[in-house]
């Protein structure tokens, strides 16, 4: 069976004496995000939109890589593409989840290995998912003899639209939520307590998805030395998930580690210090 997707204008007053004024008002006003993450139930089946999101994110991807093939030569043919979208799903996976189990919750799955394999209780890292298609992408180049700075332009010009995809599946999930907030967009997630907060999920689609996928699609064109694409994405994705984290709220059992930064920012400044180095590197190649 389909479930109900709803936004509801909460006008609750539940807990608001307890709050100050503006607070309560705050609350009254707000839009609480309350989604079903499950689209499909049938039997033991279910459809996830988070799952249906990583359909979206791949399937969009794979068109625009063979709309790209259609007129420029990267020297892969679709057999090629098709070979390696399937090694990238599972570099992308894999890597993933041991991303997040090494960045954010290693202690956890120490005491308890088995729920590393346990990936629909959530907890997955675009840090990890990134290097798992990196170390995907530079075998599969090895293997068929491909220049992998190609491959990896190709291909990364079109992962902002995956990253969009994926945050709209946060923000239906409800998770990933951001801090405390009293601009009048500010929205109610159940797993984050009765007061509004930033709907981070979504200004990390706007800044990783949508600007970030019309920068690179602007520059695929430019005669730009081979690697070049992968080092923008690795600084402006860097830069921009820096600046949306201080809207996120930091992951419960982490907090701030830096000071005032999270696991995400100091990740992000690395893969800004990457991109300005791989940036570096291709120009002293060309």
């Amino acid at each position: 069976m389909f479930h109900k997707m709803e936004f509801v204008i909460t006008r609750c007053k539940e807990g608001s004496t307890s709050l100050g004024v503006e607070e309560a008002n705050m609350v009254e006003a707000a839009i609480t995000v309350n989604i079903n993450p499950i689209l499909i139930e049938f039997g033991p089946f279910r459809l996830s939109w988070y799952g249906l999101m990583y359909v979206f994110g791949f399937a969009a991807s794979y068109f625009l890589v063979l709309y790209q093939l259609k007129r420029k030569d990267f020297g892969l043919s679709k057999p090629d593409v098709e070979n390696l979208y399937f090694y990238l799903i599972l570099g992308l996976v894999i890597g993933a989840r041991l991303g997040y189990v090494l960045f954010y919750d290693l202690k956890m799955y120490l005491a308890d290995p088995l729920e590393i394999i346990r990936i629909d209780h959530g907890g997955m890292s675009f840090h990890g998912g990134l290097i798992g298609v990196v170390i995907v992408g530079v075998l599969f180049s090895r293997e068929n003899k491909k220049s992998f700075w190609k491959i990896a332009d190709l291909i990364i010009v079109t992962a902002p639209i995956g990253l969009a995809f994926g945050r709209i599946g946060n923000f239906i999930n409800g998770e990933l939520y951001g801090r405390v907030t009293q601009v009048p967009w500010g929205m109610i997630f159940p797993r984050g307590g009765t007061l509004p907060r930033h709907p981070s999920q979504l200004y990390e689609c706007a800044l990783e998805g949508g600007l970030l996928f019309m920068i690179l699609w602007l520059l695929k064109d430019r005669k730009l030395p081979d690697g070049s694409l992968l080092a923008f994405f690795l600084f402006l994705y860097g830069a921009f998930r820096f600046f949306a984290e201080f809207f996120r709220e930091p992951d419960v059992q982490l907090g701030f580690i830096l000071g005032s930064f999270t696991m995400g920012q100091v990740l992000c400044s690395l893969m800004m210090i990457g991109g300005v180095l791989l940036m570096a590197y291709v120009r002293m190649r060309r």
